[in-house]
């Protein structure tokens, strides 16, 4: 023991003399979960719409004043031609281009029915399908409405009226941010404790002090878990300063026991450390250590959830999600915050993880090679 507490001494001591790696681990991580979730929006707003309206009838004006209100489209563009409205698709000033024809008005009080156009611009898909689903709900709602005003039910035997009443569970509000913030707070806590530790054996190799340590009798993992237990503390206070930051900036109150969490990723930093012990003892430059944890985090990150949903994956990339473990954290630092879940719903992720840790560690004792 007295040979690990010399090897913390060191490290903390290595760490804490300079302030660069100071800033990277506390400063740098604060400032990336403040801005991140603002810009990882999943909600889109703001989408230009041009209108071609043949009719300009009293029903036009309404159902486009409602789409204005709505708080998703802009109007650019007011246009009695097709061809004029499209122009603004072509020229990159319109997202979508909504033709309402002739008679519109009188087909739907006389022949109970009308048609609408609706062009959109699929360049970018993401928002295209999501303004055009905006749009149709919202000219469903209209007529909805127009519909209610007409009906006359009979005195004596109403029509059947269906109301649907919606709830949304653990994110009554759907603000994205209680989805992403947690995920973006766990993808930066792997980025963290990856890459550090994928450099720091690394640069001991690059400064020449790799070889005074060879030839003492300090143990292989003595010295693995000297380069492990530092950087294992520091992660669990980022996580804290994670935390905090999710409370008192996002206002995002957990559901669920903050201890559960802690005890999850305090084996989940078992695992990404051990992850970069084993990149650092591969690689012989910083250079090299830093392209590949670039190359595999990139990997696991697209694959974790944070932006994609696991389910929407296709079936063979939903199988290699089962060997990334950023994709477990995710998941539970999500069910604990947003649905309160207990051990008990993570005990399958505990044990996932668990052998995550052993193997990798295992390979980075095992693969640094020690000559005495």
């Amino acid at each position: 023991m007295s040979v690990l507490k010399y090897l913390l001494q060191k490290e903390f001591r290595q760490i804490f003399r300079d302030p660069s790696i100071l800033k990277i681990i506390f400063i740098m991580p604060a400032l990336q979960l403040i801005i991140i979730p603002l810009a990882a929006d999943y909600e889109v707003r703001n989408i230009n719409l041009s209108v071609a309206d043949h009719d300009h009838s009293v029903y036009t004006q309404q159902m486009i004043q409602k789409i204005k209100s709505s708080g998703y489209f802009k109007l650019v563009n007011y246009s009695s031609t097709f061809q004029e409205a499209f122009t603004s698709i072509e020229s990159d000033k319109a997202d979508i281009v909504l033709e309402i024809p002739a008679n519109f008005e009188q087909n739907i009080v006389r022949e109970d029915h009308a048609s609408l156009f609706i062009a959109v611009n699929a360049v970018n898909g993401m928002k295209a399908n999501l303004g055009a689903s905006y749009l149709q709900n919202i000219i469903l709602n209209y007529n909805n409405q127009i519909r209610t005003k007409w009906i006359q039910f009979p005195p004596i035997h109403p029509q059947t009226n269906i109301k649907v009443a919606v709830s949304n569970w653990f994110n009554p509000m759907m603000s994205y941010k209680y989805f992403m913030v947690p995920a973006v707070l766990a993808t930066l806590l792997t980025l963290l404790g990856t890459f550090l530790t994928a450099l720091n054996i690394v640069r001991e190799k690059e400064i020449g002090t790799i070889e005074q340590i060879n030839v003492t009798p300090v143990k292989k993992y003595h010295f693995i878990l000297g380069k492990l237990i530092p950087f294992w503390i520091l992660g669990l206070a980022v996580l804290t300063i994670g935390f905090l930051i999710m409370r008192f900036g996002y206002q995002i109150h957990p559901v669920g026991n903050m201890l559960i969490v802690y005890l999850f990723a305090s084996l989940y930093l078992l695992v990404i450390l051990g992850l970069g012990l084993l990149i650092s003892t591969y690689a012989d430059t910083q250079q090299q250590a830093m392209l590949i944890s670039f190359f595999l985090l990139m990997i696991f990150i697209m694959l974790g959830g944070l932006f994609t949903s696991i389910d929407s994956m296709p079936d063979w990339v939903q199988k290699l999600t089962w060997l990334n473990p950023v994709s477990y954290f995710i998941d539970v630092i999500r069910l604990v915050v947003l649905k309160g879940s207990g051990l008990s719903d993570i005990k399958n992720h505990i044990f996932v993880i668990i052998g995550f840790a052993i193997f990798l560690n295992s390979w980075a004792v095992l693969n640094y090679k020690k000559t005495i």
